[in-house]
């Protein structure tokens, strides 16, 4: 049989073959006298990636039982939807501390952070834009998080409505943030001209916000530490700390009454007068 096979070009140009394999059962030995190969019908809006074959194997000698075994080739493995037209500028997130790292080693450039589903229609009908836009724009960094690996990490960054993106730059921190679908991708246009124009920020990349990396570090379902900056009082210049105090002390003295004040005034211009 190994022979035969090896003799036989099983492996058709038609993209899908059953072939059927009939033994003589007149000789003991198992000989086959007929191979023949019957099309099968293909599906053009299949995902599956690589050609299966079909062999299907019949064998009656005498009065044993027939048998058939059927086996299926699986060549390639299926690309995911959000995984189509993924451009070098584009990385999807494995855990919280990927994401903060991200932020902070962007430096200047101008981040997206893109939260989807692989359940969402509006995901996955926005997402070849998406592509687009970040294949016109190499310079902006656009990170993937998927919200069903990372729920936890979802609801402690308050990510309740899917899709979501939220923009990020630099010294800035974030930028904004706003949910968008197929038919409103203008929103997320503007966006994107707004905060691409040439910009300067001074001083460290911000990243997420404070309160944000205190909610990732108090979730228990996130291996993710933080340890909150201290908090630097500003100096008191010390002319101001030594007017206050040499500040006269506020005493409640009676005020004088109006005849007191007029009879001073009119003592003080006689004695200036000479009288």
């Amino acid at each position: 049989m190994a022979e035969l096979l090896s003799n036989t070009n099983l492996f058709s140009p038609s993209p899908h073959l059953c072939i059927s394999l009939s033994p003589d059962k007149a000789s003991s030995v198992v000989r086959f006298s007929s191979l023949k190969l019957h099309p099968l019908r293909s599906s053009s809006n299949s995902d599956f990636h690589g050609r299966p074959m079909i062999l299907q194997r019949e064998i009656q000698r005498g009065n044993l039982q027939a048998f058939s075994a059927q086996m299926s080739l699986c060549i390639g493995k299926a690309q995911k939807w959000w995984e189509k037209g993924h451009q070098p500028n584009m990385k999807e997130i494995t855990c919280a501390q990927d994401l903060v790292d991200s932020l902070l080693n962007a430096g200047d450039e101008l981040v997206i952070v893109d939260f989807f589903s692989p359940g969402c229609g509006g995901c996955k009908a926005l997402h070849p834009k998406i592509c687009q836009l970040a294949e016109m724009n190499p310079d902006v960094r656009f990170l993937q998080v998927n919200y069903e690996e990372h729920k936890s990490m979802c609801y402690s960054l308050s990510v309740h409505v899917l899709p979501f993106f939220r923009f990020y730059r630099g010294a800035h921190g974030r930028l904004c943030s706003f949910s968008c679908t197929n038919a409103t991708i203008k929103k997320f246009k503007n966006a994107l001209a707004k905060h691409t124009t040439d910009r300067c920020s001074l001083g460290p990349t911000k990243g997420l916000e404070e309160m944000e990396l205190l909610a990732l570090s108090a979730n228990k379902d996130l291996s993710f530490n933080y340890t909150p900056k201290p908090v630097q009082l500003e100096p008191v210049p010390a002319q101001e700390g030594i007017a206050a105090e040499l500040a006269p002390a506020n005493l409640n003295l009676p005020h004088p009454s109006p005849s007191k004040v007029n009879q001073d005034s009119r003592e003080k211009t006689l004695i200036i007068a000479g009288r």
